[in-house]
């Protein structure tokens, strides 16, 4: 039997300050709570952020439990968070949905007997707990719903909704969560981890993004100028990533980065399902596409008919211009 508990669970492979993300989903966690009568609870495994009271205490978390964990790997976040359901029995456990928890959170799953969604951008209580979640690329929306009162897992997508604090402040209890993980072998070892610095695409206001209409991997230049001079940062469809014109890390869309920027600029984009997926939530689409009939005008709030590799320098030139003004 779960209790009301809902626990965000958060896998921290180094020291840092908290993503934007987690935010978002214990401002989730917190209403969700609150209409179950239950407690938010946190649970953060290997290395603790700076800034993790700060952001328990805005939220309303009421207990921050961190374990110690030397690797995060698959096997030993799985280990854990079986040891730690076992102890605690929450009634949800929510992951910020990314390529790590893709795997941990079905396989904790079906460590628990537990039902688990993905892609979920809602979560509904009452007689029944329904989750919504993004289905078949983003193009539309299916509707799960847990029978029972055992635990269930949600996997959320980045930025389901936007973080708020909570009315007043928590003094959340710090507890620590000790478990045996020195037996766990890792199955898959990482040889060498990807790594990114900077500003993250997520967090952008501003993104310029572009895809095959710019016909050459040369030509993927004009989306940094116009990102660079719009204040801005640079994104691509997949098709270009896979070709390599640019890094992963650009990646918008179902299986890259999920924004919701201020202004979503896609030049050469033609508007599938699986790109919208990862720009939709954006305030503002504008498009630029030759094809009049492409699928990204149905989305955009502003649109350029024409080729984006004679209307980018333009574009450039002019933000440049406005910018020195």
């Amino acid at each position: 039997m779960g209790s009301t508990t809902v626990l965000l669970y958060s896998a921290c492979p180094r020291e840092g300050s908290t993503p934007e993300e987690a935010r978002s989903a214990l401002t989730l966690g917190r209403a969700t709570a609150a209409s179950l009568g239950g407690d938010l609870e946190w649970f953060l495994l290997g290395a603790k952020p700076s800034d993790a009271e700060a952001i328990a205490a805005e939220q309303g978390v009421a207990r921050l439990h961190h374990c110690a964990a030397p690797e995060l790997g698959a096997d030993t976040q799985v280990a854990a968070l079986e040891a730690f359901c076992a102890a605690h029995a929450p009634r949800i456990i929510l992951f910020c949905q990314d390529f790590d928890s893709r795997v941990v959170a079905p396989r904790l799953a079906g460590r628990l007997g537990a039902g688990v969604v993905m892609n979920a951008v809602a979560i509904e209580t009452g007689e029944a707990l329904r989750v919504t979640a993004s289905a078949f690329g983003g193009d539309t929306r299916g509707v799960y719903e847990f029978t029972g009162d055992g635990t269930a897992v949600i996997g959320l997508q980045p930025n389901a909704c936007l973080p708020e604090a909570a009315e007043s402040p928590s003094a959340p209890e710090s507890c620590a969560f000790e478990t045996d993980l020195g037996a766990v072998g890792e199955r898959i070892v990482v040889i060498e981890a990807a790594s990114s610095e900077g500003p993250r695409l997520e967090e952008a206001e501003i993104i310029v993004s572009g895809g095959r209409g710019l016909g050459a991997s040369e030509n993927y230049h004009w989306i940094e100028e116009l990102a660079e001079a719009l204040g801005g940062m640079a994104g691509a469809s997949r098709p270009i990533v896979d070709e390599g014109w640019t890094d992963a890390s650009h990646q918008v869309g179902l299986t890259g980065r999920i924004t919701r920027p201020a202004l979503y600029l896609a030049a050469g984009i033609s508007g599938a399902s699986q790109h919208m997926a990862g720009c939709g939530a954006a305030k503002a689409i504008a498009a630029i596409n030759k094809d009049p009939d492409a699928a990204i005008f149905r989305y955009a709030r502003y649109g350029i008919v024409g080729d984006c590799l004679e209307i980018l320098p333009e574009l450039v030139r002019a933000a440049k211009e406005q910018r020195h003004e």
